[in-house]
């Protein structure tokens, strides 16, 4: 406990001092502030002090400057009374651009996803029902496992890969078991993906089709590191797979009909500003890309919120840890002309 008061003073007196001969510094950056120096001081110290970090003289003052610009703009957006709220987190002290590059992969133009069928060997097309209930959660059924973090690695399309079979698995046998992220990133290069540097869900659906199945998270475990050789282990198999169905492109009403069979894998447009600072509420941001997408993430189910403006949302669980968000989700407008793409590359695995 002691070490902990001294590790949080330690960090507050740094913070003080460096915040300080930043506020001094005629040769840093001049903005239009909508606060005095000192409310932006003590907000980033309690926020260096929650997060334990200290930073180097040299990257200090990068860091402080971004991090008032994030509260400005977090400020000025819940200033306009949206649905979506936005908030502090881990992100804070990035900028959007720094923000993109570490965790988001390269954006893909989605235009073409439903002729892209050459590599799809068991390939099926999800049908629309007539009804569908008003409300549906698979983490409340138990179909999904707990978030995770894929840390600083592009990592992003292996967690919804294994996160839609791991809710199709447990959906088949009862059985929860989280499946290896890792084993994607090490063993699907040959499929097109680029380990750290991003890659898609479809491909490593099909990988795991053609190799017999996944290892088990426990098995082979997620280090979040690149360019390793490949360790499945066929004796570890814990998950299989018979084909992919994929969601009919930009159909809302299509993906509707999609979750009722299991959770689903999605990719989306993750790289605007209030997604970066998304705390609660249904997000909504204008700008955000229909075709342009840099993020894949699992959809899991979707409900309405009375007391929004546009009540109906998607519930999609990210892979950046609890304290991104909702606990690590985002509830994302629904029926809103395909907000952000959520059904523009969507897709699911068939056991």
């Amino acid at each position: 406990m002691f070490k902990k008061i001294l590790l949080i003073t330690l960090i507050i007196m740094v913070a003080t001092i460096a915040i300080t001969a930043a506020s001094n510094n005629k040769g840093g950056k001049h903005h239009n502030r909508r606060f005095h120096e000192d409310h932006y001081k003590d907000k980033f110290i309690k926020w260096m002090g929650r997060k334990k970090l200290l930073y180097s003289s040299e990257h200090f003052q990068n860091r402080y400057e971004n991090f008032k610009d994030n509260v400005d703009f977090i400020e000025n957006w819940n200033d306009q009374d949206s649905d979506t709220i936005l908030g502090l987190n881990d992100f804070s002290d990035l900028s959007n651009i720094e923000y993109k590059q570490l965790y988001l992969g390269a954006y893909v133009d989605a235009s073409g996803y439903d002729q892209e069928s050459a590599l799809l060997k068991n390939s099926f097309s999800a049908s629309i029902a007539d009804e569908v209930p008003s409300h549906l959660d698979w983490r409340v059924k138990g179909a999904v496992s707990h978030v995770k973090n894929q840390g600083h690695c592009g990592s992003c399309y292996t967690f919804s890969t294994t996160g839609a079979l791991e809710g199709a698995n447990f959906i088949a046998t009862g059985e929860m078991t989280t499946l290896s992220e890792q084993q994607l990133v090490d063993c699907t290069r040959t499929y097109g993906n680029e380990g750290c540097e991003g890659g898609l869900m479809v491909p490593s659906f099909q990988y795991i089709i053609d190799n017999g199945g996944i290892n088990s998270e426990e098995s082979y475990p997620y280090i979040g590191k690149d360019k390793q050789e490949c360790k499945f282990d066929p004796s570890n198999i814990a998950a299989n797979m018979s084909g992919i169905v994929k969601v009919k492109r930009g159909s809302e009403e299509s993906l509707l009909e999609a979750i009722q069979k299991s959770p689903v894998a999605i990719a989306i447009d993750a790289g605007q500003r209030s997604f970066q600072h998304y705390q609660s509420g249904v997000y909504y941001d204008s700008k955000c890309s229909r075709v342009h997408l840099s993020h894949a993430v699992l959809l899991v189910g979707y409900g309405t919120d009375e007391t929004s403006v546009n009540p109906n949302y998607w519930i999609v669980k990210n892979s950046w840890g609890e304290a991104w968000g909702q606990q690590g989700y985002v509830y994302m407008a629904r029926d809103r002309n395909n907000h952000c793409g959520i059904s523009s590359m969507a897709s699911y695995p068939l056991l």
